[in-house]
């Protein structure tokens, strides 16, 4: 049974730093990227970050590009997402989310078959 447990959330001041962690059980060698979502109130969910389980190929939003970084440790059990230089809209619950399969990830919802239950960022000005 795969399990995604995320952590790190917390409260933060503009211009602040934390890390997000997610800790993955259960995936298997077919698993094809881990990614870091966000969700903020009243918003739709949007990708924030993706890493190919291969290769370490990250991809970002244009809206936290150069401010994030997502990384895995090398047992790929485990996906990151620092964030740095953090803003009142990165204020959002952040899910971390695993894709399957073949072919290449992307930010779609669909593209993604397991989900954990989030982590709460809040970024205040």
């Amino acid at each position: 049974q795969v399990q995604l447990v995320e952590s790190g959330g917390d409260s933060v001041q503009a211009g602040g730093s934390l890390k997000l962690s997610c800790a993955a059980s259960g995936l298997t060698y077919g698993t094809k990227c881990l990614a870091w979502f966000r969700q903020a109130h009243g918003k739709e969910r949007e990708g924030v970050a993706y890493i190919y389980t291969v290769d370490s190929g990250t991809s970002y939003a244009d809206s936290v590009k150069g401010r994030f970084t997502i990384s895995q440790d090398d047992a790929k059990s485990t996906v990151y997402l620092q964030m740095n230089s953090l803003k009142p809209e990165d204020t959002a619950m952040y899910y971390c989310a695993a894709a399957i399969g073949g072919g290449l990830c992307y930010f779609r919802l669909a593209g993604y078959s397991y989900w954990g239950q989030g982590t709460h960022v809040s970024v205040s000005s």
